[in-house]
């Protein structure tokens, strides 16, 4: 009973994730040495999403010279439950950053909206929501700490002041710098960027709002301008903390009705409550709950931005390219926030094909966020959901998840333009296979970046209809009492409802039933090597046989001779033997000197970093091993049995399945995988033997 969770328990547990400042009043003065201590509390929002995402971690990703986020790539605030996946998703999340950090350095993105393009389910507004999650927990660490202020004693000095009014927060958030005058403020601004240790430089040339330059100039007046009493006795300095559903410093806007839009939603609008009590032209009668007012210093998140109206789309010209909003009939006031939009494609072509939307246009920087093109990456993705998620007692098969993913991937990936290289050939490249061999994986994108409309993997099958069939798929399972997932399963699945489903173009389908053809027949290459695999594997006999070929590699590399095993004799390297092995890859005789520069360039590196050798861990030269072992095994196995057999307790059939267990099948989908593979091999090794 000591671990369970009393109250006193979640009390202090919330307590210790609550700032120790957050409702404790500071003096403008104690704020001004907070500065010179730490000038990164000025930032701007800009500045502040910036050094977010390089506080919770990065790391560099050499070969595809990306820089990879924890926030995207562990989610450490989450365990790891938004983890996204694939080369293309953190090149998008990259380019994105890159946007921002420029815009945290003055470049010229801080005056521009971030658009996220991509297509329906490419996870672009879940990306969206987590830099907001995020972002509320920086604001609540030292690392990301910010402040506003609150005008205090209003109605002492005010005459016609509401006496519910007599504190009033500042009501966009704003930094306390702003009630300094521009040019004392201009010095102290210059004084501690000297001791910024940044990037960038701190500035502020804000106006404060309305209301609160109201109170200022009002103040200012009965105490004969002197603005230390002014700061002294009616402003506090409080701590400021980002949260969406407070809508502080963080607003995501939905649009609503295309035909009834208005502004206001955006700019703010008339507090008709305080209208009576002020009068029209008072800055005190203006209710700044726009979504711009509600996003100041933190992010606007724009949900399907260009559906929205042409002439309500001119609002974000002045709010991105000036920082300002003009509300009805009030003076324009100043803004400081991270613009993010997110679009679909129909919306984009529309758009950007109206002339009269140049100007908005030309004040965006799209972000393409594509699917994903690598498979396993994509399986990777089905993985997360079924770990998220409260999944029957179902086993998920070998080669389910991925050959799903490559079903996907398939129908996103632009034709090659080499009629040599299939797509297939392609999908398998960008997953990081056949690499060594005589396709170039750069060209290949190069080549698809010129043939696409906008950019490769910005159409095709999303993961959230692949990943709803695997879901059907499951739940029959357990309707029909099977307790594993087969890849045959899930084909099943995506036959019968590529049709009926809402995103998928009639145009497409007889396409994407030729690529689940090309899939399935993949999947049965596959699951025939686990069977050889079952049937023939000696993990001692593929070390040797893989210590033998490298022995001969080098001999041969290096124009010396080896040991005969038998004799002892030194003889000439193996050339039949070495063929035997490569011609299981179908390495023609002229590739023959690069395959073997490459396993032994491979058994080289590894010597180097104090790791001995092991063929399994080379998967071209396991491949060729496992296939040459099946080739020397095969003639023992009874072929006739492995037909005919259908009584899982024979004792060879059992060892078959045990060994299919090893590789991570469940028995069931072992007997599966041997009645839909094991016939195959046996058919075809019966019809050699006739031959």
């Amino acid at each position: 009973m000591s671990d369970r969770h009393t109250l006193e328990r979640l009390s202090e547990e919330y307590r210790t994730n609550v700032p120790d400042d957050l409702r404790e009043p500071r003096s403008f003065d104690w704020y001004l040495d907070a500065l010179y201590e730490e000038p990164r509390i000025a930032r701007n929002a800009h500045q502040r999403v910036a050094d977010m995402f390089d506080h919770y971690g990065t790391r560099y990703d050499e070969e595809h010279g990306v820089v990879e986020y924890a926030l995207a790539a562990d989610d450490p605030l989450h365990d790891g439950e938004n983890v996204f996946y694939g080369r293309e998703v953190h090149e998008a999340i990259h380019e994105f950053v890159n946007k921002v950090k420029s815009g945290a350095r003055g470049l010229g993105p801080e005056k521009r909206i971030k658009l996220l393009l991509g297509p329906v389910g490419s996870g672009k507004s879940h990306f969206d929501w987590l830099v907001r999650r995020y972002f509320e927990a920086y604001t609540h660490e030292e690392a990301g700490r910010m402040y506003t202020f609150r005008w205090v004693n209003l109605c002492s000095v005010i005459d016609d002041q509401d006496p519910g009014d007599d504190t009033v927060r500042s009501p966009m958030n704003q930094d306390p710098l702003v009630l300094i005058p521009r040019e004392q403020r201009e010095g102290v601004i210059d004084e501690i960027n000297e001791r910024l240790d940044a990037p960038y430089t701190l500035r502020n040339d804000q106006h404060p709002d309305p209301a609160s330059e109201f109170y200022l100039n009002e103040l200012l007046a009965y105490y004969d301008d002197d603005l230390q009493r002014v700061l002294d006795e009616h402003v506090e300095v409080v701590r400021l903390v980002a949260d969406e559903n407070r809508r502080e410093c963080i607003e995501t806007f939905e649009p609503k009705d295309k035909k009834n839009q208005d502004e206001t939603e955006l700019t703010g609008d008339v507090n008709y409550a305080k209208l009576a009590v002020y009068g029209e032209s008072d800055p005190r009668a203006f209710d700044y709950a726009g979504a711009f007012c509600n996003a100041n210093r933190g992010l606007f998140s724009g949900e399907e931005l260009l559906k929205l109206q042409r002439e309500f789309l001119y609002d974000f010209l002045h709010a991105s390219q000036e920082s300002t909003i003009k509300p009805k009939n009030n003076p324009r006031i100043d803004i400081d926030q991270v613009i993010v939009g997110r679009t679909n494609m129909p919306e984009y072509r529309e758009k950007t094909g109206d002339e009269k939307m140049e100007a908005f246009n030309d004040r965006t920087k799209r972000i393409d966020y594509p699917y994903v093109l690598e498979y396993e990456s994509e399986s990777e993705i089905y993985g997360k959901m079924l770990d998220n998620a409260d999944v029957p007692n179902v086993h998920v098969e070998p080669h389910a998840l991925e050959m799903a993913g490559l079903f996907g991937v398939l129908t996103r990936l632009e034709e090659p333009t080499d009629e040599t290289v299939s797509l297939l050939d392609k999908a398998k490249v960008y997953n990081g296979e056949l690499e060594d061999e005589e396709i170039d994986r750069r060209k290949l994108r190069e080549d698809a970046a010129e043939s696409a409309d906008i950019g490769e993997g910005m159409d095709g099958i999303s993961a959230r209809f692949v990943g709803d069939e695997i879901a059907e798929a499951i739940m029959d399972a357990t309707h029909r009492d099977r307790n594993y997932l087969s890849p045959l399963s899930v084909f099943d699945h995506f036959e019968a409802n590529l049709g009926g489903h809402g995103s998928i173009a009639e145009s497409d389908l007889d396409r994407y039933e030729r690529l689940l053809e090309t899939v399935r027949e993949e999947y049965r290459e596959r699951a025939i090597e686990d069977v050889r695999h079952a049937l023939a594997y000696d993990v001692d006999e593929l070390r040797r046989q893989g210590e033998k070929y490298m022995d001969h590699v080098m001999a041969y590399i290096d124009d010396d001779t080896v040991d005969d095993e038998l004799t002892g004799r030194e003889t000439e390297p193996d050339e039949t033997f070495l063929r035997a092995v490569e011609e299981q890859l179908d390495v023609p005789s002229d590739r023959k000197d690069d395959f073997r520069q490459e396993v032994s360039n491979w058994v080289s590196r590894r010597a180097r970093e104090g790791r001995g050798f092991d063929p399994r861990e080379n998967d071209r030269l396991r491949r060729a091993l496992e296939r040459k072992l099946w080739e020397d095994k095969k003639h023992n196995i009874n072929f006739s049995a492995l037909v005919s057999a259908t009584d899982l307790d024979d004792e060879e059939r059992s060892a078959w399945v045990d060994a299919l267990v090893d590789r991570g099948y469940s028995e069931d989908g072992a007997a599966e995988v041997l009645e839909y593979a094991g016939a195959a091999v046996a058919r075809s090794e019966i019809e050699d033997g006739g031959d």
